[in-house]
C-alpha cells in the first residue's frame, strides 16, 4: 500500500513538472520568416484552386450526385496554395482522404454518429495517417463529415474518390501550366 502511494505520488509530482513546462515551451518569436509570396503565385492559386473546385460542381451537376465537402475545399488550400508542401503530394492527398473515409464509414457502422464517436473518427484517422505517412490534415474533415452524415460505404466511392481524383487532375494541369510551379514533387 505503501509504496503504491508513493508511485502515484512521483507520478503526480511528473505531471506537475510538465505541466509547469507548458508556458515556457509555448514560447515563439512574435514574427516568423516567411517565404516571400509573389502576386503570380497568390493569383494562379486562386485561378486554379477556383478551376479545381468549379469542376467538381460540374461532375456533380453531370452525375446529379453531391461530391462537393469542405474537406475538399482545404484540400484546394493545400495543392494550388502550398504545392510543395509533403501534405499535398498525391499519395498523401488521395491516401489521407480515402483511409479518413473508411474510418467514418467503418465507426459509424460499429459504433453510430455521436459526438464521441465524431472525436474518435478524427483521432483514429490521424493516428493511421501517421502510420501510413498519409497525413493530410482535411482528411480530419473528411472523417467527421463521414460520422456527422452518418455515411456508408458510397460515401468512400462518391464523393470522397472522386472529387478528390479531380482535384488532383486539374492540380496536375493547373500547377505545370505555368512555369513558376510544378506538381506533383513525387507520386509515393
Amino acid at each position: 500500500m505503501k509504496r503504491r502511494l508513493s508511485v502515484v505520488m512521483r507520478r503526480n509530482v511528473a505531471i506537475r513538472k510538465r505541466l509547469a513546462r507548458v508556458p515556457r515551451r509555448c514560447r515563439a518569436p512574435i514574427r516568423g520568416i516567411r517565404a516571400p509570396m509573389t502576386l503570380r503565385y497568390a493569383f494562379w492559386s486562386f485561378v486554379s484552386s477556383s478551376a479545381g473546385l468549379l469542376a467538381i460542381a460540374e461532375v456533380t451537376r453531370l452525375l446529379g450526385h453531391p461530391l462537393l465537402i469542405g474537406s475538399l475545399g482545404a484540400s484546394a488550400v493545400l495543392l494550388f496554395g502550398a504545392t510543395e508542401s509533403p501534405l499535398a503530394q498525391p499519395r498523401n492527398l488521395v491516401g489521407g482522404h480515402l483511409l479518413s473515409a473508411l474510418v467514418a464509414v467503418g465507426v459509424v457502422a460499429l459504433l453510430g454518429s455521436t459526438p464521441l464517436t465524431m472525436a474518435l473518427a478524427v483521432g483514429i484517422s490521424i493516428f493511421l495517417m501517421n502510420l501510413t505517412h498519409t497525413t493530410h490534415p482535411p482528411g480530419g474533415a473528411t472523417a467527421l463529415i463521414g460520422v456527422q452524415g452518418a455515411a456508408g460505404f458510397g460515401f468512400v466511392i462518391l464523393p470522397v474518390l472522386t472529387g478528390v481524383l479531380i482535384l488532383l487532375a486539374v492540380a496536375c494541369l493547373t500547377n505545370n501550366v505555368v512555369y513558376h510551379r510544378s506538381y506533383p514533387r513525387h507520386w509515393l
